[in-house]
């Protein structure tokens, strides 16, 4: 079985000057978990991914502040102040640029072994330098013992 039989294809994607504020919107409303980061000129050339958790990762104090001002650093109404300023914040900021790809023709075994390897949960599908979709660990799961079985 092949990346290609069981991929979401038509993937919602974002550019990388979008804010945070429209891509987690994007996400909640699609129910996904990370959207690919397209280029503004090209929009099938892949530049990155954004996930949820990295546009939620700006509102929390990072491990040095945590450490260094503990007080400070659990004030959950400042960090409520702040949403307002993160939701405004481009996706440039946030994303990961140049993420693990794999191509339509992969293997499902090895696109999952790659995800286990990193810890993923969904990978983009790219094909001659062209996003073609998106394969998640839901995808493999239905292709390998729903529509398989």
């Amino acid at each position: 079985m092949k990346v290609s039989d069981v991929m979401s294809r038509g993937s919602l994607t974002c550019k990388a000057g979008d804010s945070l504020h429209d891509a987690t919107q994007k996400m909640v409303m699609r129910r996904c978990g990370s959207l690919p980061v397209v280029d503004d000129k090209d929009e099938s050339k892949l530049i990155g991914i954004v996930t949820i958790r990295d546009t939620m990762l700006p509102l929390y104090p990072n491990f040095g502040e945590y450490i260094h001002d503990a007080k400070t650093a659990r004030d959950f109404e400042d960090m409520e102040e702040n949403y307002k300023r993160v939701m405004c914040m481009k996706i440039r900021d946030v994303m990961t640029p140049d993420p693990m790809t794999v191509a339509s023709d992969t293997p499902v075994l090895k696109a999952a072994s790659y995800m286990g390897l990193k810890n993923l949960r969904r990978i983009p599908v790219v094909d001659d330098g062209k996003l073609v979709g998106m394969i998640s660990i839901g995808d493999i799961n239905r292709g390998m013992f729903i529509h398989n079985g």
